[in-house]
């Protein structure tokens, strides 16, 4: 890593460290850059569109372009879940996680508490 890149991922680490969100702590645990950061917004924006336009969208196709963003945790799907669930609990791209895990049992327990 350049100096300026290491630097960057400091930064971007030390701006985790004082928001201290969910996501942020996720973000922060898992070692994702600003710039991977910033594709996966992109990533939920465009999911959301999607969703919105009635195009297939699951949680496998979400999963593999999560990989592509950050490579490092490519099959680790608890990631992939935890990252939606984090923008979920944040009332970000809700519905996103809603559609791509809603109707798998092992978060029908979570999904019916938020109601």
């Amino acid at each position: 890593m350049e100096d300026k890149e290491r630097l960057d991922f400091l930064e971007f680490r030390q701006e985790l460290l004082f928001s201290n969100s969910s996501i942020d702590r996720l973000l922060f645990e898992y070692r994702v850059t600003k710039i991977q950061y910033e594709q996966i917004m992109d990533l939920f924006d465009s999911i959301r569109e999607r969703i919105g336009n009635g195009e297939t969208v699951n949680h496998h196709s979400y999963e593999n372009e999560v990989y592509k963003i950050v490579p490092q945790h490519n099959h680790d799907y608890h990631f992939a879940e935890s990252l939606a669930q984090c923008f979920h609990e944040n009332d970000r791209w809700d519905e996103v996680f809603v559609h791509l895990y809603g109707e798998l049992p092992k978060f029908q327990h979570y999904l019916s508490k938020q109601d």
